[in-house]
């Protein structure tokens, strides 16, 4: 009952008589969810409220080196003879550029570090220190150089979009593979410094390298046959990448580049036409194209193509329906989420045999989606809730799913705004206090 109730907490169509009668019956769980309700009245929201504990404390100092816009005291903080406090300030971006290039210069180098004030150096924590009070990371070490806060120092800096760009260059020979990947998503980089991390030994640092925007066509090209772990993938989305290197990656099926998105009308028209089905599916993914080239590719022969451009707006009955006859369930889904479908399609998507289950999802969620669709969804076990909360749902369904076995669906109904009034109340009643 109290998944009931949480659900007609949260129910839109509740009126305030009824949300009344909630509140006197209310945990602290569904007191949480009645206080999210918009339409609360002042009465209602004080009889909401608990008591509460505030412990008045001063600010954090660390958290004052990380946020104070202070140039000066950053200054002043660049040059504390304690590590962890340098590496606050690296990460500030208020810190000002010649201070955070002396920092990741080490000099002067810091006097002192977590590490080396609790334990005689050399030391490196273990990283299964079972300490009750140790807060020390896993990993931290000094020995004497600081080295631990010192790479987070660096880390920081580098991640820092004021130091300047000079400064870290020499960091695409850093040992540390962290901080080369971070440094090879500065925009900026030198060919040189680009051509450098490109041949990188760690995928991970050519893979964030990949979709740096300000990469030089040669390093793009030279990454577009890296086969290391998502580097092809990160290409694609670098919104540069020339559109013959983008044939030549195949691993962002379903998704708008950001090339595609920012092609310009020939660009797009040579896209549409090109004899590789990939390039097509590629431009299909756009939702502005002129109408010709939008029913050209509805019309393709290749069910991907179709698939991309199936949500496409402007698309009619008759061009949904022929992409579903063509192509059957490899469509069906993209075809549901199309806003102009109509409602006889929505139904017979639903109907389709052999059935694609994420069909009944996407249908469910369409707040137009007719009763007769919505009567089919039920049927699957994923949408069963999102059908249950939809408004289009026949009122005696409705009802009936206020029993259903399974939880979410009993609260999708009960959170239902075509939920009667009187079944409302009558939750309530039913309920008594809730323990």
């Amino acid at each position: 009952m109290t998944t009931l109730l949480e659900g007609l907490a949260a129910n839109p169509a509740l009126p305030s008589v009824l949300v009344d009668r909630l509140i006197a019956v209310a945990d602290d769980d569904l007191a949480a969810v009645l206080a999210d309700r918009p339409d609360l009245t002042p009465s209602q929201a004080e009889a909401l409220a608990r008591p509460s504990v505030e412990v008045v404390a001063g600010p954090d100092p660390d958290e004052i080196y990380f946020s104070t816009t202070d140039r000066e005291l950053l200054t002043e903080l660049a040059g504390h003879p304690h590590a962890e406090v340098r590496a606050a300030v690296a990460y500030n971006p208020a810190t000002p550029p010649e201070v955070l290039a002396r920092l990741v210069a080490n000099d002067p180098p810091p006097v002192t570090c977590d590490v080396c004030v609790r334990n005689p150096i050399p030391f490196v924590h273990d990283p299964e220190c079972r300490l009750p009070d140790c807060d020390l990371p896993p990993g931290a070490a000094c020995d004497g150089t600081h080295e631990s806060v010192i790479h987070s120092l660096l880390c920081r800096a580098v991640d820092n979009p004021f130091t300047p760009l000079s400064a870290v260059l020499h960091l695409a020979e850093h040992p540390s593979m962290i901080i080369r990947w971070t440094l090879a998503t500065r925009p900026g980089l030198p060919p040189e410094v680009a051509e450098r991390l490109s041949t990188d030994p760690v995928p991970g640092v050519r893979a964030y390298l990949a979709d740096n925007p300000a990469l030089p066509e040669p390093v793009i090209r030279r990454l577009a046959g890296d086969t290391g772990h998502d580097v092809q993938r990160r290409l694609a989305f670098n919104v540069n990448v020339p559109l013959d290197v983008l044939a030549m990656l195949r691993r962002a099926g379903g998704l708008l580049l950001p090339r595609i998105a920012v092609a310009d009308p020939e660009e797009v028209a040579h896209l549409a036409g090109s004899r590789d089905p990939h390039l097509r599916a590629l431009v299909a993914e756009r939702r502005d194209l002129p109408p010709e080239i939008r029913d050209r590719l509805a019309a393709d022969p290749d069910a991907k193509v179709v698939k991309a451009i199936a949500p496409h707006p402007g698309l009619t009955g008759v061009q949904l329906r022929g992409m579903v006859e063509r192509h059957g369930v490899r469509v069906i889904v993209k075809v549901a989420t199309n806003p102009d479908a109509p409602a006889d399609l929505l139904v017979d998507l639903a109907r389709h045999q052999p059935p694609a289950q994420k069909v009944f999802r996407e249908i469910a969620r369409r707040p137009d989606a007719p009763a007769g669709a919505l009567d089919l969804c039920l049927a699957d076990r994923q949408a069963r809730p999102i059908a249950g909360a939809h408004p289009a749902l026949p009122v005696e369904r409705i009802i009936a799913l206020l029993d259903d076995g399974d939880e979410r669906v009993a609260a999708a109904a009960a959170a239902n705004p075509s939920l009667p009034e009187s079944e409302m109340s009558r939750l309530i009643a039913l309920s008594g206090p809730v323990l």
